[in-house]
């Protein structure tokens, strides 16, 4: 224990003090929430008083339980109200009203007859002020993503862990790196000079597979970092200290599916508790995978055998289904992300595969996350380049079939898909910047498509840079369409520095290629500037330039969009708040051309001239504005 909560390097002196004492009553926090015998495993290891939903549901897990009694020995304002009993010989739901309860230690027993057999303590903490009334991720923010174990090596001492089965070996594209916790919090100066206001941050939870295990989609203990990235105090402590740099945390959250080497894979706490689990009891070889045909669970003439083989397959051999249906594991999970969203401070979550798990599921999650926490955000993975498709599980959407979600965002790749393709494409009358325009036009199939997370790319799509032919015009182009879109923007790491990758297929291990300078060997240190080539130091100064200019545009942030019908390789759209104007000015052409401003007067309005915020260079609007070269030209008006 003395491991994980003691300080790590220096972070700079003025905030030493601080953070060591949150991570003392963090380790304090930690020891006396997981007081348990240890014949007993209790989840959530903890709990607050003066929730918004005042039930908690205890998991127990020990060696042959079921016929216990539970008893409260000590608590105060703490109603037992049942105990569930499953098939299972080795499991408990302890069902718990808190609606009158204060911060304390509560002591509960396990009895057969009048005998005590075993006993637990359980704390219920006291909230932090405000967290109710936290407020989510927005469009005055850049979401920065992180695949953490690719990112920075802040601790090596932690690359390898005994009791976790896979190593480190940086020289395998698809093995474990050495990234952690430790190295995102030293790249926080970097990342608040870039001018990101959010890192989502891809699964930290432990991971403890045979292999491949770097990505973080195979959980196998929802309520605890892997030891390869830190410790949950470590989590807490890099929180806090993004949050004096401007930052908050996304967390990745996991509800379809877990690893094959959780612990309940060899003591399931029900007969339900998976999708498939008596076929696999039976003959562990006998899995049945998703069909990956999301729409099924959205098509009025779907058969129900279709919206099965999607649903309740396994996402993969390693990836067991979770059954949502059953009640315990839903409320399982359901503590389990509020849990988080109160132990760590977190500003949203971003939910993996979204429309895997079950529709009626999505529902609850979704409304008891935005019932405890109103002014949160959720933003839900649907990979779908159909608008329909995807707005139908985005809040205030109005459903045919009368389905209701409470995830108020969710990625917008219908849009994502359509950037990357009208930026390659020949320019003619139908195709190229067009189809641009026409799939923004589909806006009028969202509840709220402001809400929607635009992206340039992530860890399961290949390079910008490269999709865009290593033409950093064209790059520069797609970088601000996310930038300066009327959405919430999310880059990848290194899309700043034009990291690259194959463009065919997957290929996960080039896209999460380690960051440059993120440990001590490497050639090319982006923290430092070290080693960057020109094409990557003119990306970084524009994403950077852009960034910070949009901290403070309200026009960016909240401002009316007017886009204009593309015409001979040029594309215009406007932002407008109050008095600050912007006009984007997207350009294909290769050669010099002369662009009539005549026609863009209802978003020029009376403004005379144009500051490029790129470059400072100041143009007139009372005459045609020559585009030396192609490219993407954003001039903020002025009289």
């Amino acid at each position: 224990m003395s491991s994980h909560c003691s300080h790590p390097t220096p972070l700079g002196q003025h905030r030493i003090s601080k953070l060591a004492s949150r991570l003392l009553l963090g380790c304090a926090l930690s020891v006396s929430a997981m007081s348990v015998n240890a014949a007993l495993n209790v989840e959530p290891m903890s709990w607050w008083a003066g929730m918004q939903q005042p039930k908690l549901q205890l998991l127990i897990a020990g060696d042959n339980i079921r016929d216990t009694q539970v008893k409260l020995i000590k608590a105060q304002g703490v109603t037992l109200n049942s105990v569930d009993k499953t098939d299972s010989n080795n499991h408990l739901f302890i069902n718990l009203d808190l609606s009158q309860a204060k911060p304390q230690r509560l002591t509960l027993g396990l009895y057969k007859g009048e005998q005590l057999v075993e006993q637990f303590d359980y704390v219920l903490q006291t909230r932090q002020k405000g967290s109710r009334d936290r407020q989510g991720f927005s469009n005055k923010d850049v979401i920065y993503l992180i695949t953490p174990d690719r990112f920075v090596n802040g601790n090596p001492d932690n690359d390898n862990h005994p009791d976790m089965l896979e190593k480190a070996d940086r020289s395998f594209d698809g093995g474990r790196h050495g990234g952690d916790i430790m190295g995102i919090r030293k790249a926080l100066p970097y990342l608040h000079d870039l001018g990101v206001t959010q890192l989502w941050i891809n699964p930290l939870l432990e991971n403890n597979q045979q292999k491949y295990s770097y990505h973080g989609y195979s959980t196998t203990d929802f309520y605890n970092i892997d030891p390869r990235f830190g410790s949950n105090q470590e989590y807490q402590a890099l929180v806090e200290e993004a949050q004096t740099f401007g930052i908050g945390i996304i967390q990745d959250v996991v509800v379809n599916h877990m690893g094959s080497g959780h612990k309940w894979m060899s003591s399931m706490p029900s007969n339900t508790w998976i999708n498939g689990q008596s076929r696999w009891v039976n003959d562990p070889t006998d899995v049945s995978y998703s069909s990956h045909r999301r729409t099924t669970v959205q098509d009025p003439y779907s058969v129900n055998a279709d919206t099965v083989d999607f649903s309740d397959g396994w996402f993969d051999v390693t990836m067991p289904d979770l059954n949502q249906r059953d009640p315990h594991m839903a409320t399982y999970l359901i503590q389990n992300s509020i849990w988080w969203v109160e132990y760590a401070g977190l500003s949203g979550i971003r939910e993996d595969t979204y429309s895997y798990a079950d529709k009626d599921f999505l529902t609850a999650w979704s409304k008891a996350i935005m019932d405890e926490y109103p002014h949160f955000n959720i933003v839900g993975e649907e990979w779908s380049s159909n608008p329909v498709t995807v707005s139908y599980w985005q809040a205030g959407k109005k459903n045919a079939d009368g389905y209701q979600s409470f995830a108020p965002s969710m990625m917008d790749f219908p849009l994502y898909d359509t950037l990357i393709a009208s930026l390659t494409k020949e320019e003619d009358w139908g195709a190229g910047f067009i189809d641009l325009y026409q799939m923004l036009a589909n806006d009028v199939v969202y509840a709220n498509p402001s809400q929607l997370v635009l992206f340039e790319g992530n860890h399961d799509t290949n390079r910008i840079y490269s999709l865009m032919k290593n033409d950093i015009e064209l790059y520069k182009m797609a970088m601000a369409y996310v930038l300066t879109s009327n959405r919430i923007p999310q880059i990848f790491y290194g899309s700043e520095i034009v990291m690259q990758s194959p463009t065919e297929d997957r290929n996960d291990g080039a896209v999460r290629a380690d960051f440059p300078g993120g440990w001590p060997q490497d050639s090319v240190n982006v923290f430092t500037g070290k080693g960057l080539n020109a094409q990557q130091t003119e990306a970084l100064t524009f994403v950077r330039t852009l960034l910070n200019y949009r901290k403070n545009s309200l026009a960016i942030q909240q401002g009316k969009l007017q886009h204009f019908v593309p015409k001979d390789g040029v594309y215009v759209q406007s932002r407008h708040q109050g008095d600050e104007t912007l006009l984007i000015i997207y350009n294909k052409n290769s050669h010099a051309i002369e662009l009539d401003l005549q026609r863009f007067k209802p978003a020029i309005n009376h403004n005379t001239a144009g500051v490029d915020i790129i470059n400072k260079q100041t143009y007139s609007l009372s005459k045609p504005l020559t585009l030396s070269n192609k490219g993407v030209t954003i001039l903020k008006l002025n009289r």
